[in-house]
């Protein structure tokens, strides 16, 4: 949950000549503050103004496979599930792209531009809806359950609007929901405002868009307003009262009345909830004086549940209903369950489950499991600890929550140990998904789905003392606004293992392995092994260049004290480059990346690219096989000296290493030793949809 900051004046110096960037710096987060003050969440009743077609992007007319008759493909992160089996977080629902569906809307996009809302749809497409239009989804399986991923336009001062959309089932049994877009539409600079009236936050940071530093250009640029909207979409859940059919049509229509100017769907999931959990021998929130209709604040009879369950041994027990608590929840020693994220709601401005603080020596034994944390987060302020689980919980689970409108789903502060997160769903946080933080150990994130965050999706962060022995396995990451699907910033032998990460927007990209933010070396090993990315490679604000689905950074120090193997990994119809190598102007000589091997990987379409590489050091490649690249295989450029003797970065083949694009063979003679093939920034070429290999 990195604050960014603009680039140096060193660095703007050097922008026009190669590789001027911004390097960004972590703060750290306050620590675990005592119970909140009690506040109650606010009614959504903004102002029914929009901002008409802001942010709408490209339209093209309704495609011929969205016939009414035919069926909604099912899709994993807008791609046919084919191209990611075996990988992505094992989830019970089905996504089906809006786009995909029968709509008498219009489809936006294909676009991937920074501050457009195709570029933040899944699948960079979605269904533009003016009122009396309809987009329609046919269920592929049983289902008594939606989630509607969509965008309404921001009020004209900012602070969001609400506007109701109906849904049917084979056009009966209606039911209305009220989207908003209060928790939607940040703007401007780092850490971004919801004025879209607002002048710049950092008036002496350097800005891509007129190339300069504003403060010190005259006469002064003219910023257009809003500046750089962003966070477009939300998400909203509905259980249907019964359980529909495969083959049942699932009607999203926004009202003839509507006082949203337009709502985007972007996306439909579908599932099988079934009946309530009951857990009988448990401390029963409810016997405790817990106020399921959420009238009154619950959080002192859930302490009381909990003080009681630890005296008896027993589980606390939250059932069906919405508990409003407004501070943080305290836990140690103790077992909380619900009756499932569909049944169960705890709710509240300042919610969040946490471990006592590891400099009081932690919780452990806490294991928190199916209900929903629904915050009330609307603006990013890194120092509010407003986030949903928390603190330090060594040997503990956290298992099957839905974490909404927090501002990051599970930050961790450790010193911590063998903590499982396991197959929650966490979508819409203003920052992270999840952070590893300082010293966690031995621990499991696996199975879980995150979308819509605000920044990096699921990060381990060694800052001061370095994370060991963990592992990302098995996630999906969609659309992460800012940053990057999964980062790794230092840490000793970890493991990123069959994840699916798809449409990062800006200033990261899917895959990240970085020295910054104060974070310890890279020890040991770091295995990446066998991930899909998905419309990666994404354009990187301050350094106005492309990125690449995965990219190393060197800017703290070097990148050579661990042995990187990256393997079996498919880099799918990435923006720019599959793979980036890099490092800041300002230390450029001074970091190498070293010790990185890519074997058995795959490449199906780059924009440019299938390495870029700017930065000292070396990369071994084996079995490493491109199709459709953009421009030349290896984009060189080593630290921008350009000696006589050849780049000082070197790509060593392995063998095995094929295909490639219109220029040739990818790696075919760039290795040898080390030719010098630098563009800085090439001219990019769409990729085809990708295909099975």
């Amino acid at each position: 949950m990195p604050p960014r900051r603009a680039a140096s004046r060193a660095a703007i110096r050097a922008a026009s000549r190669a590789a001027a960037g911004a390097p960004s710096r972590r703060a750290v987060p306050a620590r675990v503050a005592a119970a909140r003050a009690a506040a109650v969440l606010a009614a959504l009743t903004a102002s029914a103004l929009g901002f008409g077609a802001l942010g709408a992007g490209a339209a093209e007319a309704l495609p011929a496979a969205a016939d009414p008759a035919a069926p909604t493909a099912v899709t994993r992160a807008a791609l046919d599930p084919a191209l990611a089996e075996g990988r992505g977080a094992r989830v019970d629902f089905a996504e089906q792209e809006a786009e995909n569906a029968a709509t008498s809307g219009t489809v936006i996009g294909p676009d991937r531009t920074a501050y457009s809302l195709p570029a933040e749809a899944s699948g960079r497409k979605a269904v533009k809806l003016t009122p009396g239009q309809y987009v329609e989804f046919t269920l592929p399986a049983a289902a008594d359950a939606v989630t509607v991923r969509y965008s309404l336009p921001d009020a004209p001062a900012g602070g969001g609007i609400t506007a109701p959309l109906d849904v049917t089932v084979n056009g009966k049994n209606r039911r209305s929901m009220t989207l908003t877009s209060q928790y939607s539409w940040l703007y401007n600079q780092y850490p971004f405002s919801n004025d879209p009236q607002a002048g710049l936050l950092h008036p002496d940071w350097w800005i891509t868009e007129c190339g300069c530093v504003p403060a010190a250009t005259t006469p002064a640029p003219v910023i257009a307003k809003p500046f750089r909207p962003t966070h477009m979409y939300d998400e909203q859940r509905l259980l249907l009262g019964r359980t529909y059919r495969a083959g049942d049509k699932v009607r999203l229509t926004v009202p003839a009345g509507s006082p949203a100017a337009w709502t985007v769907i972007d996306l439909l999931d579908s599932q099988r909830v079934g009946a309530p959990h009951v857990e009988a021998a448990a401390a029963n929130a409810l016997l405790f004086g817990a106020d399921p209709t959420g009238r009154r604040d619950s959080a002192d009879a859930i302490d009381r549940a909990i003080a009681f369950a630890k005296r008896h041994r027993l589980p606390v027990y939250l059932p069906p209903g919405t508990y409003q608590v407004s501070r943080h929840i305290i836990v140690d020693g103790v077992t909380i369950t619900g009756a499932g994220s569909w049944y169960t709601t705890v709710k509240g401005k300042g919610v969040g489950f946490y471990g006592r603080e590891a400099a009081d020596g932690g919780s452990r034994g806490v294991h928190l499991s199916r209900f929903a944390i629904e915050g009330d987060v609307r603006e990013r302020v890194d120092t509010d600890q407003v986030n949903g689980v928390g603190g330090a919980m060594s040997d503990s689970t956290i298992d099957s929550l839905y974490i909404h409108h927090t501002k990051v789903g599970l930050w961790f502060d450790g010193p911590m140990s063998n903590v499982k997160v396991t197959r929650n769903v966490i979508t819409d946080q203003i920052a992270d998904g999840l952070n590893f933080h300082t010293g966690v150990t031995d621990s499991l994130v696996q199975d879980n789905f995150v979308r819509n965050t605000g920044d990096d999706g699921l990060a381990m962060w060694a800052e001061k003392t370095t994370n060991a022995r963990n592992t990302f396995d098995h996630n999906t990451v969609q659309s992460p606004t800012l940053a990057n699907g999964i980062a790794i910033y230092g840490g000793a032998d970890t493991t990123v293992t069959a994840n699916l990460v798809a449409d990062p927007v800006r200033e990261g990209s899917a895959l990240h392995v970085g020295s910054r933010f104060g974070a310890e070396p890279f020890t040991g090993s770091l295995r990446i092994d066998g991930n899909t990315t998905v419309r990666s490679g994404t354009y990187e604000l301050n350094w106005n260049i492309g990125l690449g689905a995965i990219w190393f950074y060197a800017l703290d120090r070097s990148i050579d004290q661990a042995d990187i193997q990256v393997t079996g990994n498919s880099f799918l119809d990435s923006t720019y480059n599959a793979i980036m190598l890099v490092s800041d102007w300002p230390v450029k000589d001074k970091v190498r990346i070293e010790n990185v091997h890519f074997k058995d990987v795959r490449v199906d379409g780059t924009g440019t690219s299938v390495v870029s590489a700017r930065v000292a050091g070396s990369a071994s490649f084996e079995n490493v096989d491109a199709r459709n690249v953009g421009a030349v295989g290896v984009n060189n450029c080593g630290s921008f000296n350009f000696p006589a003797t050849g780049s000082e970065f070197t790509l060593v083949d392995r063998g095995g290493n094929d295909g490639g694009g219109t220029t040739g063979p990818w790696l075919a003679g760039w290795e040898l030793p080390n030719t010098i093939t630098c563009d800085d920034r090439p001219p990019v070429v769409a990729p085809p949809a990708p295909s099975p290999w």
